[in-house]
């Protein structure tokens, strides 16, 4: 009977971590046209006890650049993240560049995080230029002199696979993520470009399918195992 007992709780131990990664890959898809959306791994880890547990790691490989006509839309074409604010003064991290001009002419993401420390884009703009290093330049007008009002800043991880989902395609980092640190001298900032999703659609939708065998799988070894039980009772009586 303890035998029987296992069997059926690993069973149920297993349809648990099925239907929680079953939860990541429908998230992946739902971000399949997310700018710069990173795909989460739930990794499945046999315990010594036959128990199956699991870890969420973040694909961070970089997703292909797609080029386009808005000015405030910035691609990362490397390593690191955007720092951004939020309006009670939470910062978490992204790789989202579509930006826009916000209250007061400040650079800031669609869901009205600030970019940064604050970069203000003047209101009286004859146009404005973002380096690749992350220097933002605006001219007054046809003639004028460039004008530095600010840096983009790009940050990077440690462990950047350990960085949790945060507000809306947002990263938080975490102990083993390790605390973000400033890069240097990058040049891979793109001006009037996005990154799109790292999601491969044809991965997620095969362990979609082979999750919902292992989910069928499970709920069919709890029948037998309950059919069992329910054969048993009839015995005794």
């Amino acid at each position: 009977m303890y035998n029987m007992q296992a069997v059926v709780r690993k069973s149920i131990n297993n349809a648990t971590m099925q239907f929680e990664k079953l939860g990541y890959v429908a998230n992946n898809l739902a971000n399949y046209n997310t700018a710069a959306y990173k795909t989460n791994r739930f990794e499945q880890i046999l315990r010594e006890d036959g128990y199956v547990d699991g870890a969420i790691r973040t694909n961070v490989l970089k997703g292909s650049i797609r080029v386009s006509k808005n000015p405030y839309d910035v691609a990362i074409d490397g390593e690191g993240y955007i720092p951004v604010v939020s309006e009670d003064g939470e910062v978490q991290y992204t790789r989202d560049g579509s930006f826009k001009r916000g209250v007061n002419g400040y650079l800031m993401t669609v869901d009205d995080w600030m970019v940064g420390d604050g970069i203000k884009i003047p209101a009286n703009s004859y146009k404005f230029e973002i380096k690749p290093n992350g220097d933002v330049i605006n001219y007054d007008n046809a003639g004028s002199l460039p004008e530095k009002i600010g840096t983009i800043p790009i940050v990077q991880f440690e462990c950047p696979e350990a960085l949790e989902q945060g507000h809306h395609n947002k990263m938080v980092y975490n102990d083993e993520s390790g605390a973000p640190k400033i890069i240097k001298g990058l040049e891979s900032v793109r001006q009037y470009a996005t990154e799109v999703s790292n999601t491969n659609i044809y991965d997620e939708l095969n362990d979609l399918m082979r999750l919902n065998t292992s989910m069928i799988a499970s709920m069919n070894l709890m029948k037998v195992a309950d059919d069992m039980y329910n054969k048993a009772i009839n015995i005794r009586e």
